[in-house]
């Protein structure tokens, strides 16, 4: 017989009572209870909003983590006395492993998860204001601790339940001939995200554009980024991809609702120019979202053989004030243009060139 081998311990569990079993879970249903009803009287006797919104979750959470942890506990305490929970049910490399030892290991990864979080969610923003820390570099530092602690967590978990270094090791090795054969990907993009989270080519909270499509970057992880669409919900981007390909990081620019107007050559300037000027104050009007720094700019941009073109650039906040500013102007400036009797420009070879709002 080799090293590892099945044991048979889980046998015991033929002469395990349905009594025991039924009292086990009743007490467990008690803890919940418990944790229900305090959690009902809180929200009862704190009931301010900024009560809600900064006490109860924080003890919301520490009552799940007594309610989870309490039932393992239970378990482990009801049942020491049962010769199951540690008669070895697996035997590596000499090491007998029994539910007992699995149970250590699992909540040791559950609780450094947890711990973790809470720290980088409470500790660590204190020393980030403290040392004046911007969130990009803030969000990189959480990603490292949360890695690195649970990197630890998982190989102490490893070496309860018997797997050594050397079997670490082993397995570390097979899967990098697993990466270099149908891994390659996630290798890449792996890699991909260390370097974004290093070099910082972008951060979490800057607009960048990717392929046409502008977005907000809400969170950058190991193997691919999110960016929130301001229409299409969320956008998952390989970090590969963003690596590779050139994109458009907008954090330092200033966003601007663009709209080009041809009309007629022969059509006065002044007179277009003073339509449109009016039809861009009358648009910026109760508009959330535009920018009060600077007016609208009005500009002849370019004089053709039988097209003047005119653009309107006014400042804005986001990209979701622009399209709606944009849409909303270009309606102002057809009606404008109807009551002015201002032609557009004739639009040649059946070209779109001449349309508003190009």
């Amino acid at each position: 017989m080799g090293d590892n081998q099945t044991i048979h311990g889980l046998d015991y569990l033929k002469n395990l009572s349905l009594i025991d079993i039924a009292f086990f879970f009743v007490y467990v249903l008690v803890i919940f209870a418990i944790k229900w009803t305090a959690l009902f009287i809180l929200k009862r006797v704190y009931h301010s909003d900024r009560t809600k919104h900064s006490f109860i979750p924080i003890m919301e959470a520490i009552l799940n983590w007594l309610s989870f942890y309490g039932s393992i506990l239970l378990f482990i305490f009801y049942f020491s006395k049962e010769k199951w929970l540690f008669t070895p049910i697996y035997r590596v490399k000499g090491i007998d492993v029994s539910l007992f030892l699995i149970l250590v290991a699992f909540m040791l990864i559950t609780f450094a998860n947890r711990m973790v979080k809470l720290f980088n969610a409470h500790i660590m923003p204190l020393a980030y204001k403290r040392f004046h820390v911007d969130a990009g570099s803030g969000y990189t530092i959480n990603r490292l601790i949360y890695y690195t602690v649970m990197m630890i967590a998982v190989m102490v978990s490893f070496a309860i339940v018997g797997f050594n270094w050397k079997a670490i090791a082993v397995a570390f090795s097979t899967l990098g001939i697993g990466v270099g054969f149908g891994l390659r990907n996630v290798a890449a993009n792996f890699i991909s995200g260390l370097i974004i989270l290093f070099e910082k080519p972008l951060e979490v909270g800057e607009v960048i554009e990717v392929d046409g499509q502008t977005g907000v970057v809400t969170k950058i992880k190991l193997r691919s980024t999110s960016l929130r669409m301001y229409k299409e919900g969320t956008l998952i981007i390989p970090n590969q991809y963003l690596i590779e390909n050139m994109i458009k990081n907008m954090a330092d620019e200033k966003l601007y609702t663009n709209i080009t107007v041809s009309v007629a050559y022969g059509t006065d300037t002044r007179i277009v120019e003073g339509l449109l000027q009016e039809t861009a104050n009358r648009g910026i009007e109760g508009e959330k979202g535009v920018l009060s720094d600077l007016p609208p700019s009005i500009r002849l941009t370019d004089i053709q053989e039988s097209t003047l073109i005119f653009s309107i650039e006014i400042p804005v906040a986001n990209t979701e004030t622009k399209e709606k500013l944009e849409d909303k102007l270009r309606h102002l400036i057809v009606s404008a243009f109807y009551k002015n009797n201002i032609q557009p420009a004739n639009v040649p070879n059946g070209s779109d060139k001449g349309n508003i709002g190009e």
